[in-house]
């Protein structure tokens, strides 16, 4: 991303990528996606959870990263990932190194990284395959996954670490499926979560999700500000367009008034874009959050 792009997306300007195809190619990962010496790294830890209530029987890993500034005394931001796998690996959005050079920079503030996958039922003599329940907790529009998070996984999690209450200290992100869910979580709990980065979601009609333009237009503006990212590459098929579907999505989130933030570039159905810009992302997304300490 060049430094004029840069600047454009913490002002929360609007600008779209309108390169050819050769451009998708060149999402690379800058230097605050790198390991920066002098920077210290957060510890993150892998999870096992099974659910009784929510979604009882179902099975999931999950990763927490907590950065090395985390104070106990302090009650510290969240940021909750979908498909977590895809965002905690260096393989993937290499979200921990991005937040240990962010945090230790001041653009944004100390915050816990809850990374969950979807979950699967285990086995049984009745049904020998695995099989997931992502698509019905992704796509669902619901209030149930983000009762899940708030229900099961951030009271885990609350065990061990001090974690903010504040909406406006929490945070949530998916990619596909998962960024959908990340929209419904917040448009769901406004008063849970107050901020949304949805990587190529899937804002088209797999389980409804293709309605969510008009709710946006005919809905009172709820309390939350959104991030959306995709590409001219993106999936086309007999769910919808995702293309489109974003494009729609960025126009009523314009039109109703949202502080928002669309980059549209020339990728495909992956997290390759969306990677490359995330410490902008973050940037915009957390940029005008307090300097003391959060309500708890």
């Amino acid at each position: 991303m060049t430094r004029p792009e840069m600047s454009a997306l913490v002002a929360g300007v609007l600008f779209t990528l309108t390169a050819s195809s050769a451009l998708a190619e060149s999402y690379d990962f800058g230097p605050d996606s790198q390991k920066q010496d002098g920077v210290p790294q957060g510890k993150v830890s892998e999870r096992e959870f099974t659910s009784t209530k929510v979604y009882p029987g179902t099975f999931r890993k999950y990763w927490v990263y907590v950065p090395a500034q985390y104070d106990p005394k302090k009650p510290a931001c969240v940021m909750v990932f979908q498909d977590g796998f895809q965002y905690v690996m260096d393989m993937g959005a290499r979200v921990p190194t991005v937040f240990d050079n962010l945090i230790h920079k001041g653009e944004m503030p100390v915050t816990i990284g809850v990374f969950v996958n979807p979950g699967v039922f285990p086995p049984t003599k009745e049904k020998p395959k695995q099989e997931s329940n992502r698509s019905f907790e992704y796509d669902t529009l619901s209030d149930q996954y983000v009762r899940f998070i708030l229900e099961e996984i951030l009271p885990e999690v609350a065990k061990d670490y001090n974690l903010t209450n504040d909406a406006a200290g929490r945070a949530i992100c998916g990619l596909s499926s998962g960024g959908i869910c990340a929209f419904t979580a917040a448009w769901e709990k406004p008063d849970a979560f107050s901020k949304v980065v949805s990587h190529i979601g899937s804002f088209t009609n797999i389980r409804g999700g293709h309605v969510y333009p008009s709710l946006i237009r005919k809905t009172p503006k709820k309390p939350i500000r959104v991030f959306l990212q995709d590409g001219s590459e993106d999936l086309d098929n007999a769910h919808g367009n995702w293309p489109l579907a974003n494009q729609e999505m960025a126009a009523a989130l314009k039109y109703a008034g949202y502080d928002y933030q669309f980059v549209y570039g020339s990728g495909k159905h992956d997290i390759r874009h969306g990677a490359a810009i995330l410490p902008d992302t973050l940037r915009w997304l957390w940029r005008d959050y307090p300097k003391d300490e959060p309500k708890k």
